[in-house]
């Protein structure tokens, strides 16, 4: 049923180039409606459900719910954009993988896994994308900063916790990398 609710909700998630949240919809959009969370998710929950075989899906990350086209339809879809996706070299991706999977992770650390430096060029990338964030700092001398991901990691890569990203044994870590270069 098409609810104005509904229909809101549906118009300001296709509306906005960014996901939205509950509370963010509620805030908004639906202000004079005064609906409850719960109210509110399952509307997002029909809307989900309607959309599941669609040329857009409802997407949930961890920044909140966005309209997002079918991924089975990217091949077909990428003839509309002129301009390629931004390519991250293998250094950058095997950094974020690390931060990603071994958080909250030093500098150092990443250095001794990888076997070589890493550039500040690759950390003010990923702070810059907002992929990472400096969570902490070491208790031991120098005090260096402790890296963890950020919500727009998440966001980024669809995921909405880490806890959804691919289980690895120590020696998994390049399919991971991999994973990452295909997003």
């Amino acid at each position: 049923m098409n609810t104005p609710e509904k229909q809101l909700i549906e118009a300001a998630l296709f509306a906005v180039d960014k996901p939205l949240t509950i509370k963010q919809l509620q805030e908004s959009v639906l202000a004079s409606f005064q609906l409850k969370k719960s109210q509110v998710s399952d509307i997002l929950n029909e809307l989900d459900h309607e959309y599941k075989d669609r040329g857009v899906l409802l997407q949930q990350t961890a920044l909140g719910y966005q309209f997002i086209t079918n991924p089975a339809l990217s091949d077909q879809l990428s003839c509309l954009w002129t301009e390629k996706p931004a390519k991250y070299s293998r250094a950058l991706l095997e950094t974020l993988a690390l931060i990603a999977y071994k958080q909250p992770i030093t500098r150092g650390e990443i250095e001794h896994l990888r076997g070589v430096a890493v550039s500040s060029h690759i950390i003010k990338t990923m702070t810059e994308r907002q992929w990472i964030k400096i969570v902490g700092h070491k208790e031991i001398p120098g005090k260096p900063a402790l890296y963890g991901t950020t919500n727009g990691f998440l966001d980024y890569f669809g995921l909405t916790s880490l806890s959804q990203l691919p289980q690895l044994t120590e020696n998994q870590l390049d399919a991971a990398i991999s994973s990452f270069e295909q997003q």
